[in-house]
């Protein structure tokens, strides 16, 4: 009998792996999982229950994603679908198992019919982690649905934390989830869809952003909320503003950091004053890419590295779109693009000051100039 699903969506600084920790603690006497996409937020949930209780109690089990499908979707049940041991697993960035490159540029693959082991593993037997999911899922078809019967003896609840981040066959393998007896909550931002577990073709129209299209399907039985959490703890009020201005269609965040320190809000700094703005203030320098040349006696990470980190102040390295759409938000910005920015944005407690060699005429709505003093 399935159990009791839910889904929260909410805006960054809003508590969601906090709401999704306290739940678990509360729920002392069953066996919860809690597993997330990056090492990075397995390391957050983590510190964040030690924080709360001292110790991670018995009945709580923290994994990756990746580590969660291999021990409970593959190794149980390999035996089903090959004979050979696997060695471990491969990071793939694109999408894996290229048989060839013809002389016209066509990339050809090897097929899961006729060439199983080149399509899912390379020459180690270590498997890409781009079929991974949809390994457990052959997985569970050839042992007549063994791998859900076994996770649901196991566990009474699976917790998800930035759901956002699935993509591929993740998806498929959420619905027979959904339809197992373990309670499960997802919680997760759209917004910040900068990382993504795979690039596979499967699902593709639900990838980052867009995954709560796929969410919308009624038959999922699922009880979505995206109300209860509209409040930003970590953010002022001008960079909650500006956040809100990225996702319109999405529900506005209320900002819940109402604190000055002197130096508040939103600002464009020329690149001659850098030097002097990050001795004077010892910010977060935050970029698209590491080719983005940057005082490298500072601190430094990338938007989509920063995910699920807090700080005082960011200073942001824009990229060109982005700074056409912040002297016009009726400029395209790619969606990506939007969501990496978000997440550099709404990092910042009290200021956010953006790198631009801006002129006396540009204007920007909520923006101070910065200008030493």
């Amino acid at each position: 009998m399935a159990g009791s699903n839910k889904l929260i969506i909410a805006a960054a600084g809003s508590g969601k792996t906090t709401h999704l920790v306290e739940e678990a603690l509360r729920l002392s006497g069953n066996k919860v999982l809690i597993t997330t996409y990056t090492q990075a937020n397995e390391l957050e949930i983590r510190n964040k229950i030690i924080a709360l209780n001292q110790c991670i109690p018995g009945h709580i089990v923290i994994q990756t994603w990746f580590t969660f499908l291999l021990q409970h979707g593959v190794r149980p049940f390999q035996g089903c679908v090959f004979d050979k041991k696997i060695k471990g697993l491969i990071l793939s960035s694109g999408q894996s198992g290229i048989k060839f490159t013809s002389k016209t540029g066509q990339v050809v693959y090897f097929s899961e019919d006729k060439e199983f082991e080149n399509h899912y593993f390379n020459k180690g037997m270590k498997i890409y982690s781009d079929k991974l999911s949809k390994l457990v899922m052959r997985c569970n078809e050839r042992s007549s649905g063994a791998v859900i019967d076994r996770l649901s003896r196991i566990y009474t609840h699976i917790f998800i934390d930035e759901v956002q981040d699935l993509a591929g066959y993740d998806l498929n393998f959420l619905k027979l989830l959904f339809q197992s007896s373990p309670e499960v909550l997802l919680v997760g931002d759209p917004r910040q869809g900068t990382y993504s577990t795979n690039n596979a073709a499967k699902n593709k129209q639900y990838k980052r952003s867009e995954i709560t299209h796929f969410f919308e399907d009624h038959t999922l039985g699922l009880e979505t909320d995206d109300q209860s959490l509209q409040i930003n703890h970590r953010c002022n009020k001008a960079i909650c503003d500006l956040s809100n201005k990225l996702f319109p269609d999405f529900a506005g965040t209320t900002a819940g950091n109402d604190q000055l320190t002197g130096h508040d809000g939103l600002f464009f700094i020329r690149e001659s004053e850098v030097d002097h703005y990050l001795n004077k203030y010892q910010v977060m320098q935050l970029r698209d890419k590491k080719t983005k040349a940057v005082n490298d006696a500072f601190d430094v990470m990338n938007f989509g590295e920063a995910k699920g980190l807090s700080f005082d102040r960011v200073l942001i390295y824009p990229t060109k779109p982005i700074i056409d759409w912040l002297k016009n938000n009726k400029c395209e910005l790619a969606p990506t693009s939007k969501s990496k920015f978000y997440v550099a944005v709404t990092r910042a407690r009290y200021s956010c000051c953006i790198v631009y060699n801006y002129t006396n005429a540009d204007q920007c709505q909520g923006f101070t100039k910065y200008k030493i003093v």
